[in-house]
């Protein structure tokens, strides 16, 4: 779940002081210093993470799988895992890239070890797609009660994070929806699949309404526009 820190204005490019510069060494920069990376890929993908429209990517691909299970519930169990595989490695994606979106690198631990979790669990379901309900169920619920927790753990130790309540609920959504998913027996394979359907689509819509408020919070911070961190150039 995106955890991002407050928005504030993008700043220009800092002052160098004045020294000698010969046309021949290049572009001048700061006695001692070295010369500036013409793009930094950390920059890159904290700007792209404090986008609201990154947020909301990533709401959809929880969205879309959740959707796809809950109207096909007689689709094999082969289909199922592939996309529930799915939705763990994109997620995954998405968590890496949100991960610097976080000022304070001792904040980014969680949600680096969120993204492993998401990839490593979507690695395990389309390594075997065959696999039984009870195995993919498990897989998932790990998944989620420990991306909560990490979560939960992340909304409570940030400091100066908005949107505070809207984390916590995702944080809550995703232990619940992992302890109900280990929890209920596996003698049902549809049953467990419309399980899986409707959380992800919960998780979905939570997120959805966390990009929401993200997109008010940058509103706010004036710095929508052309200045939004959605755009690059």
């Amino acid at each position: 779940m995106t955890v991002s820190r407050d928005p504030a204005p993008g700043t220009g490019p800092a002052h160098l002081p004045d020294g000698p510069a010969d046309a021949s060494d290049g572009p001048a920069t700061p006695y001692g210093a070295a010369p500036v990376p013409a793009a930094d890929p950390a920059a890159v993908l904290a700007r792209l993470g404090h986008s609201w429209t990154w947020v909301l990517g990533s709401a959809i691909a929880t969205l879309v799988p959740g959707i796809l299970i809950l109207v096909w519930p007689d689709g094999t169990l082969h289909v199922v895992a592939v996309l529930v595989g799915l939705y763990l490695l994109v997620t995954g994606a998405f968590r890496f890239v949100e991960t610097f979106a976080r000022e304070d690198h001792g904040e980014r631990l969680p949600g680096l070890l969120l993204a492993v979790l998401y990839v490593l669990g979507g690695v395990l379901c389309l390594r075997n797609p065959l696999q039984t309900i009870a195995a993919l169920s498990l897989i998932v619920g790990i998944v989620w009660v420990v991306s909560g927790i990490l979560t939960l753990y992340t909304a409570i130790a940030a400091r100066d994070l908005p949107h505070r309540g809207f984390v916590l609920g995702i944080a809550v959504i995703g232990i619940v929806a992992g302890i109900v998913v280990l929890a209920l027996p596996s003698e049902s394979a549809r049953a467990l699949t419309r399980l899986l359907g409707l959380w992800l689509v919960l998780l979905g819509l939570a997120e959805v309404a966390l990009a929401l408020a993200w997109r008010a919070a940058l509103r706010r911070a004036g710095i929508t526009g052309p200045h939004d961190p959605a755009r690059t150039t």
